[in-house]
Order: structure tokens, then C-alpha cells, then sequence
């Protein structure tokens, strides 16, 4: 059983995932707007009160979106290989895939849970009671059109973020750029590889 929320980044990842390699696994929604990761309910199966949650058929819970993907993967072998087909490839995606993650998404999500009401106690994702930093609102918007700069000089002389092959780093670019909305950031104009990339991967079926 996946539990998931289709409009989060870290849920969507799995789920793109997940289309791209034709698998199709029970899943119950968890509706993060109303909270519902941070019920009882929720964390007897997640105590973190994080999404996404893979529960296997012998009740081990997977909560992490690479360490899921990589046991997709490596459970469909047969299925199209987005995590890298040798030990390069793998480790190329895995690198920017990591960058991504760190230098990109978080930073966007520093930008939206450290401002507003709607985060107040709850800067960090999960149970942990934290409060916010605005002054981290301001770094986090210089690191985003930082990485922004880096991945579009990756895509100069790339198809894809890492390569000739869809990946799962084109799966985190791709969400992580339609997430950056939520804080007022889009892709300017003049990061041409990037607009050229996005324009071309959204006509994926998994991603319309």
C-alpha cells in the first residue's frame, strides 16, 4: 500500500515514478491539507507524519522517495531503469538527483514553511514542533535562482539533467520547478536549456 497526496512534491515523485515504469500499487490518500499525516491514525503507520509511506506485504514501512524509487526499481527490473543501467550512469543520476534534492527543493520549501500562517509550529515536515525562520525565507529565494543558473548550464550540453536517458533526476527537476511556483518563482526566460527541457519532457504521458 502507497500512502500518498498527489499535490505534495515528495508524493509526486513516487507517483511519476511510478507511471513511468508502468507499476501500479494500491494507494490510500492522506490529505496533508487537512493534516491528516500528523493524525493517530497516520503515524501508526508513519510515526515521522511524513509522505510518501510504501508498506510492504510483511509490514515494513519505506518513507523515504529514493529509498521507495530504488526498491521500485530494483523490484521491476523489466520496466524502463531511471535510477542509472550501470555503475556510471547511476552514479550521475544519483549525484544530481541528490543536488536537486538539497540545493533545490529544500531551499523551496524553507521559502514557503518558514513564512505565513499556514506553517506556524511546523517549519519542518512531520510531527516535529518548530518554529519559523523569516530571515530564511531570503536565503532560501537566493538558492533557488542559484540552482536555477547551474541546472540550466547542465542542460547545455545535456538532453536530459543527467544525460542522454529520461531519469529520476528529470522526475525531481521537474517537480521541483512546478513546486518553486508556490513561492513566486518560475523559470525566466533566458534560462533557454531549461524552458527548451521542460517544454519537451511535459509532453510525457506520466507528466500530463
Amino acid at each position: 500500500m502507497l500512502y500518498t497526496f498527489s499535490l505534495a512534491p515528495s508524493p509526486q515523485r513516487v507517483e511519476i515514478f511510478m507511471k513511468e515504469k508502468g507499476i501500479n500499487i494500491p494507494s490510500e490518500t492522506v490529505d496533508m491539507m487537512k493534516q491528516e499525516q500528523l493524525s493517530d491514525n497516520y503515524k501508526e503507520i508513519n510515526p515521522r507524519g511524513t509522505l510518501p509511506a510504501l508498506v510492504l506485504d510483511d509490514g515494513t514501512v519505506i518513507s523515504e522517495v529514493v529509498t521507495i524509487c530504488r526498491y521500485l526499481e530494483i523490484s521491476n527490473p523489466d520496466t524502463p531503469l531511471l535510477l542509472g543501467e550501470d555503475a556510471k550512469q547511476q552514479a550521475l543520476i544519483g549525484e544530481w538527483d541528490h543536488r536537486l534534492e538539497s540545493e533545490f527543493l529544500l531551499p523551496i520549501a524553507d521559502a514557503l514553511r518558514n513564512q505565513g500562517d499556514g506553517f506556524k509550529g511546523r517549519a519542518l515536515p512531520g510531527v516535529l514542533d518548530i518554529e519559523q525562520i523569516p530571515q530564511l525565507v531570503t536565503r532560501s529565494i537566493k538558492r533557488i535562482k542559484a540552482f536555477l543558473e547551474i541546472l540550466d548550464k547542465q542542460l547545455s550540453d545535456n538532453k536530459f539533467v543527467a544525460g542522454d536517458t529520461f531519469s529520476m533526476a528529470d522526475i525531481t527537476a521537474y517537480v521541483g520547478i512546478s513546486f518553486a511556483v508556490w513561492v513566486q518563482i518560475s523559470v525566466p526566460e533566458e534560462l533557454k536549456n531549461i524552458n527548451r527541457w521542460f517544454d519537451e519532457i511535459s509532453k510525457r504521458n506520466s507528466l500530463k
